[in-house]
């Protein structure tokens, strides 16, 4: 009974929620708005916003939506039919397609594109409804938004941590807004070459040691050398060896991990 009532408890909230975010959502073109007039139901109409932003209302005509939430149009409306047309008018103005709020989902996602805001949508969301995250995902999230008061965009771009993000930090599951481009970057490549169980090309995520990267590549072989582990490493376009590196060396993206066989 408890289970119960805890479930409706959330489904409530979760109604409300929505509720209060279609009622704050602000609408733009190519918006479908369903606007009913209680009582006076010749007047029910399913409207599109135009380009201009405007919208046709019965016995009103031409109605400027630009800015406004769908609370504000319903308010609208409502003073403009009190203003001659009915008495104590009680309109309700709902969402019927939402079309005007978009986001642009590039990189590593399963499906990449352009998405729809039907409703507040938190960033991981969004990764969901693209299909989630392909195998070469790298660890890295660049979000570019436009600032509120010029509407163009700016260069301003937030970093996020996929790993931190994966990991349920609240911060980093921003909400969703209209115009922005997310793109979740490829990972950088490092090799692990020789005795291991698993040789390959492997994705580097930050902070990563050569015993984890060995652990990746499937531990060593029977026949490896683990005291002879050497790191072919890039830096400034010229190649140098580490040999006989620690185990908790930290690996860089590119490297190449060569687990030697041991002769004794």
């Amino acid at each position: 009974m408890i289970r119960g009532k805890i479930l409706l408890g959330v489904l409530f909230i979760l109604y409300v929620t929505g509720f209060s975010f279609a009622q704050e959502y602000v609408v733009g073109e190519g918006d479908v708005l369903e606007i009913k007039v209680y009582d006076n139901d010749d007047l029910n109409k399913t409207v599109r916003v135009s380009g201009n932003n405007t919208i046709t209302v019965s016995l009103i005509g031409e109605v400027d939506v630009k800015n406004l939430t769908v609370k504000k149009v319903a308010k609208k409306i409502t003073d403009l039919l009190a203003g001659g047309y009915l008495v104590e008018p009680n309109v309700s103005v709902f969402i019927k397609e939402y079309k005007s709020k978009k986001a642009h989902l590039l990189g590593e996602v399963g499906k990449p594109g352009v998405f729809e805001l039907k409703r507040q949508t938190a960033l991981l969301e969004l990764i969901s409804q693209a299909g989630g995250w392909t195998k070469d995902a790298g660890g890295k999230i660049t979000l570019k938004r436009r600032p509120k008061l010029s509407g163009e965009y700016d260069e301003k771009i937030m970093e996020i941590d996929r790993q931190s993000l994966i990991e349920g930090k609240a911060s980093l599951n921003i909400a969703i807004e209209d115009g922005d481009y997310i793109i979740v970057e490829k990972a950088e490549p490092f090799y692990v070459e020789g005795e291991v169980r698993r040789g390959g090309k492997f994705n580097y995520e930050d902070g990563i040691t050569l015993i984890q990267a060995i652990s990746m590549a499937g531990g060593f072989s029977p026949k490896a050398s683990t005291t002879k582990v050497k790191i072919i490493r890039t830096i400034g376009g010229k190649k140098m060896i580490l040999e006989k590196v620690n185990m908790d060396q930290l690996v860089y993206p590119e490297d190449v991990i060569i687990v030697p066989e041991s002769f004794f």
